[in-house]
């Protein structure tokens, strides 16, 4: 099942995505919330009543009216909280690599993540940067999932029954922003609070079973083997798979579960994956070719990010008409 968030007359609501029509699910069941986190606060018992609508619809069996003239949202517009791990090696290595770092042991003895700011989430469509943005603005090519239960102190071996479903997600990144803040030893702030970007739909897990694979030797969850791809224009930038995780989401999961509730709406991503950002491919560039010309993201340009049966999620990057900065308010 693939449900959505939509908004119609300044009014959001809560439908499934088949064959290409959005449906309104309240309409086909009035015992199903009209919004995505009161849905996701019914737990089990709501997700099952949404599949069996969805299942009618695919086989003819109701015929609901199609949503027409709509904006498509964020899947989950308002997360409880968004965290963001570190799980693809690759890319942690080339970043490294690229600076001319060993590789961190740490990496390989437990998963790690970072809070960003749920109040900046958004879906398809335009992204605002500011002007200080600019300076060296990056994409992140992600997976996500969408926590669908509360729980605490959960296993990687159970945590799995834990997530509603996945999405793609794109962790919108001002880079000299991000570098300067981090030499303080605090994470990413001002670098990535502006924009984390999610969609185009929340895929059930039940509807990746068919890309199922190992993980990786040592590690406990589920894994699926989905293309990622990456264009900026047209022009194809980045490509990888989730079944290059390291850490899987069971075992992000536990981690993020220890000791503190994790709850229904709560978003979790997988970290970037091997060449899915600028910063890495700049650095991998510059470091074969001293003459290599870095590329950023430009006022204008169009990020299709796209994951095997998550579907494509679009944006348009549009600079905000300002002069305001905070890099110029720098104490000298």
């Amino acid at each position: 099942m693939k449900l959505v968030s939509y908004k119609t007359e300044d009014r959001e609501h809560l439908g499934v995505f088949v064959n290409g029509h959005i449906y309104n699910l309240n309409s086909c069941d009035k015992q199903l919330p009209d919004e995505m986190n009161a849905f996701l606060q019914g737990g089990d018992v709501l997700m099952e009543r949404a599949k069996k609508i969805d299942a009618q619809i695919k086989a003819g069996e109701i015929t609901p009216k199609e949503e027409v003239f709509f904006e498509l949202l964020a899947p989950v517009p308002h997360p409880s909280s968004c965290r963001d791990g570190y799980a693809f090696r690759q890319h942690v290595a080339a970043a490294r690599r690229n600076r001319k770092v060993e590789m961190i042991a740490e990496f390989d003895q437990y998963p790690i993540f970072y809070f960003t700011n749920h109040n900046a989430i958004q879906g398809p469509g335009e992204i605002e940067c500011m002007p200080d943005h600019f300076q060296k603005l990056d994409f992140e090519l992600e997976v996500a999932v969408v926590i669908g239960k509360k729980g605490r102190n959960i296993t990687a071996a159970e945590a799995d029954d834990y997530i509603a479903g996945f999405m793609v997600m794109n962790d919108m990144s001002a880079r000299t922003l991000q570098m300067e803040e981090m030499l303080l030893n605090l994470g990413p702030a001002k670098g990535k609070d502006f924009s984390t970007v999610i969609g185009p739909w929340l895929v059930t897990p039940d509807e990746l079973d068919q890309y199922k694979t190992a993980p990786k030797p040592g590690h406990t969850g589920n894994a699926y083997d989905l293309k990622m791809t990456c264009t900026v224009n047209g022009i194809q930038v980045s490509e990888g798979s989730v079944a290059d995780m390291d850490w899987t989401f069971a075992e992000i999961i536990e981690r993020c579960a220890y000791g503190v509730d994790i709850l229904p709406g709560d978003v979790i991503g997988s970290g970037t994956v091997g060449t899915g950002c600028f910063l890495e491919l700049n650095g991998t560039g510059l470091l074969n070719d001293p003459n290599f010309k870095p590329q950023w993201l430009q006022d204008g340009d169009e990020v299709e990010m796209e994951i095997t049966g998550l579907g494509r999620l679009v944006n348009t990057i549009k600079r905000v008409d300002t002069d305001f900065s905070i890099l110029a308010l720098k104490k000298k």
